[in-house]
């Protein structure tokens, strides 16, 4: 079973696609190295404030992943804690 996890985030500080990119790559290390998971920026590539994250974590139990994506969305917010806002989340299992 596989869960993705598609996060869009604000990033008030911003003020170029660089300041964007030093915070998105931030956030996509930390998850990485907390967590086996996949991290990708999907969406609001050309925006400066805006980012979509799509995070990808596999198991044979959906009890498993369901733990786990709490454990991340907490890490999530905790990472973003004064760089970045969480504006949406959507969940998905496959």
């Amino acid at each position: 079973m596989i869960a993705a996890l598609k996060i869009e985030i604000f990033i008030p500080t911003s003020q170029s696609l660089k300041d964007k990119r030093r915070v998105v790559n931030r956030i996509k290390g930390r998850l990485r190295s907390r967590f086996n998971i996949s991290v990708a920026e999907t969406g609001g590539n050309d925006k400066w404030q805006r980012a979509e994250l799509t995070l990808a974590l596999a198991s044979n139990s959906k009890n498993h992943l369901e733990k786990e994506i709490q454990n991340v969305r907490i890490a999530m917010d905790n990472i973003c804690l004064g760089y970045a806002e969480i504006l949406s989340e959507t969940l998905d299992f496959f």
